[in-house]
């Protein structure tokens, strides 16, 4: 179909209109390798709950990454993310600056925290326990915050490995109802895992109804083997395995009480006591090769892909 210079010029001029629709309004560094940008995305901070993610891309040829929303202003209408430079489209991501804008700023998908959908009576009535790890601090804090404007205390538990790479502590101080920080160094706060932590507050006799735990998958797998020892109900976000977000690459499946689902469509948040997680690390590692995901499409057959359920 031809296209006259009008015809262009419009195209060019909506295309200018989208694109200063996810512009970039804050820019900044948490640590030497981590980033809190502030995205103009209306649409999405109109209708995006605490736990749910977007799907990112800095240009038409860029790979997409899933992000949880860190957090959002909905008169504003702006969505927050969090991201580690840990590959070539992060790193491109961090070279946007403030004023600069995505391609592609999609969401919210993925399921909402099962807090949002109770009786806030009820919630008040609860102890909640939440636990981050490293980059985990994002997803945790605006599920604490919704939590606070309600008037529901949260005690939270935030660890990295050093006092450098902590992020959001001031953050988190100011929603949560206590905030315990620790560093696996003992550089700062207190000293080791937050395993460890969890264990000095029950210690001091601090008790709990429901613990949600977020971060990388070592950690969460370790906490809810500990969680389940004190018969302590934990939720976990399975955001760390995700690839493609929608369910159709299969990078996200897992088996959750012997089921077999897919942490974007399905999730992000499951049963944490539920999640085998010895097998969704071992899949991640098999899932880096191409040779590797070749084989697990074989393996799995129909079963391999998630989403549409026809995906070939």
């Amino acid at each position: 179909m031809y296209l006259g210079n009008a015809d262009i010029r419009i195209t060019q001029a909506t295309e200018r209109k989208v694109r200063k629709m996810y512009r970039i309004l804050k820019k900044e560094k948490l640590t030497e390798n981590t980033y809190l940008m502030e995205v103009e995305a209306k649409r999405v901070a109109g209708t995006c709950e605490p736990g749910q993610f977007v799907i990112v891309r800095t240009d038409a040829e860029a790979e997409r990454i899933p992000l949880t929303v860190c957090d959002y202003d909905r008169e504003k209408g702006s969505v927050a993310i969090v991201f580690q430079c840990v590959g070539a489209a992060t790193y491109k991501m961090a070279r946007l600056e403030e004023g600069d804008c995505f391609q592609d700023f999609v969401g919210p998908l993925g399921r909402p925290s099962e807090l949002v959908s109770q009786p806030l009576e009820e919630l008040k009535k609860k102890r909640i326990l939440f636990v981050a790890g490293g980059v985990g601090a994002a997803p945790v804090y605006p599920q604490v915050k919704w939590l606070h404007e309600r008037g529901v205390k949260a005690d939270v538990i935030v660890g990295s490995k050093t006092k450098d790479l902590l992020i959001l502590e001031h953050e988190l101080e100011a929603v949560a109802g206590s905030l315990y920080v620790t560093t696996d160094d003992g550089s700062y706060g207190r000293s080791g895992m937050v395993t460890q932590t969890i264990k000095e507050l029950a210690a001091e006799g601090k008790q709990y109804d429901l613990c949600i735990a977020i971060g990388p998958m070592i950690m969460m797998k370790f906490v809810c083997l500990l969680t389940k020892e004190m018969g302590l109900p934990t939720v976990v976000s399975l955001n760390p395995i995700m690839v493609d977000g929608t369910g159709m690459c299969g990078a996200c499946r897992v088996t959750v009480g012997g089921q077999v689902k897919f942490a974007c469509v399905d999730g992000p948040e499951f049963d944490g006591h539920q999640v085998n997680f010895d097998e969704a690390m071992r899949r991640q590692q098999i899932y880096k090769t191409q040779e590797g995901r070749a084989m697990l499409k074989l393996k799995e057959g129909d079963t391999h892909h998630g989403g549409c359920h026809q995906c070939q």
